[in-house]
């Protein structure tokens, strides 16, 4: 892969990020490093900026749980186009090395 600059990258991720929440892949801080391998920092630090692009993430307390369990969802996209994420999904998990 050729360079990438660090603004596609972060982009991208943010991207990535939201459609697995919103697709229900990785809904958990723990799921998002599973399934892309991300550090944990990275995970959350990548959900705390999806605010910037308008894309509206709440996280959801499980009922009766502790310990922050629960699960993220995406409510609401902004100018962002989910589809347009989906038909180039290959490209962004290239972009960032992601399996």
């Amino acid at each position: 892969m050729t360079d990438v600059s660090k603004t596609k990258s972060s982009f991208y991720r943010r991207l990535y990020v939201a459609y697995l929440i919103d697709s229900g892949l990785a809904s958990s801080v723990p799921a998002l490093t599973e399934v892309t391998g991300m550090p944990r920092r990275t995970a959350q630090d990548t959900i705390a900026a999806l605010a910037d692009l308008d894309i509206v993430c709440e996280f959801e307390q499980e009922e009766g749980a502790r310990n922050h369990a629960g699960r993220y969802r995406i409510r609401g996209w902004g100018a962002i186009d989910r589809g347009w994420i989906e038909r180039n999904l290959r490209q962004i998990k290239a972009v960032l090395e992601y399996p």
